[in-house]
């Protein structure tokens, strides 16, 4: 009777531990509360493969102590945290989730961009305290207006299919331009400068790196249309929080959806925040900063939470198990190179 591939699973909650097990009878799994490291390596020594988050650092020093291990399948996008040119020395296969919550932040944004145009929190808090007096709570709709999508990837292609919908005009800056993709979902490409001065309503969904830090700054807010609204669920660090503070203040900006805060710390994988690991190192004045913003009535925080559908949790875990059925399969997918 063949031997069943030994999988060690780390960082995990409890009713992943048992979508897992539900999914992968054929498999012997342990799992591991902690991050992997050199403190527990020598608890998995038989495993064929590893199932890992970002914590656990899979470097020379831990691959020298597993003589097994066939596959590392992270149950993440990003697999820096692998050492990819051992693990090819080794012949190691690395897998990854390369998407599983596209839909769910463009749905989250849409739920900002509603709750501003409606004024649906400030009614919900109303009403809870039993007066249902609809004074100031005069919205707006969305039929007609222009929204600007910043960064028409994979992400915001969900968040112009539902804006279309709505019967918006959809206007997108993208440092690469797909003509077809803007052809079939009905939306126009524009400039930067454009999409700053023409829109109604401007939702970010680029990354965050060197060329996108206080993308949305003093100046271009100074460009925008009067009472524009702004939603953020990408990074934090894209707006300057000063300059969205003032535009807010002075009514420049109207309102603004921000599921993401400058000086949140330094998050590569969303699903980061959920694990007991995850550490909040923030600057103190742009955590006060945010403390104002908190108190804005024109504005909606929500804690980095557009990621956060079971839906999505469940893709992660699905993707998972197909590249462990795959592998074994002998027809690995999302292999990373």
């Amino acid at each position: 009777m063949p031997k069943p591939f030994n999988i060690a699973f780390f960082e995990l909650e409890s009713w992943e531990k048992e979508y897992l097990l539900k999914n992968l009878k054929n498999c012997q799994l342990k799992f591991v509360d902690e991050h992997l490291n050199e403190n527990n390596v020598n608890q998995i020594k038989d495993a064929d493969a590893i199932g890992v988050f970002i914590y656990s650092i899979v470097n020379k020093k831990i691959l020298d102590n597993l003589p097994n291990l066939k596959l590392i399948t992270t149950l993440s996008t990003g697999f820096d945290h692998i050492d990819l040119k051992e693990c090819k020395k080794r012949k190691i296969t690395v897998c990854n989730v390369p998407h599983y919550g596209e839909n769910t932040v463009a749905e989250h944004t849409f739920a900002l961009i509603l709750n501003l145009t409606r004024k649906i929190h400030k009614a919900y808090e109303r009403t809870v305290r039993g007066d249902f007096s609809i004074e100031g709570l005069r919205g707006i709709d969305l039929q007609g207006k222009t929204i600007g999508v910043i960064g028409a990837g994979s992400i915001g292609q969900h968040v112009i299919r539902i804006a279309k919908g709505f019967e918006t005009k959809v206007i997108a800056y993208d440092k690469f331009r797909n003509l077809k993709l803007a052809k079939r979902l009905g939306f126009k490409y524009v400039t930067f400068d454009y999409l700053v001065q023409n829109s109604d309503i401007i939702t970010l969904h680029v990354p965050y790196n060197k060329s996108t830090h206080h993308l949305i700054n003093k100046k271009e807010i100074s460009k925008m249309k009067k009472g524009v609204i702004i939603i953020n669920t990408a990074r934090g660090g894209i707006i300057d929080t000063s300059a969205l503070l003032e535009g807010l203040q002075s009514g420049k900006i109207g309102g603004a959806g921000l599921d993401v805060l400058e000086g949140e710390c330094f998050i590569k994988e969303e699903r980061q925040i959920l694990s007991k690991h995850f550490l909040k190192e923030c600057d103190l004045k742009t955590v006060l900063q945010n403390h104002i913003l908190l108190k804005q009535d024109n504005v909606i925080i929500t804690p980095h939470n557009a990621f956060n559908s079971w839906e999505a949790l469940h893709r992660i875990l699905d993707t998972t198990i197909l590249n462990i059925d795959s592998f074994l399969k002998e027809k690995p997918i999302n292999i990373v190179k």
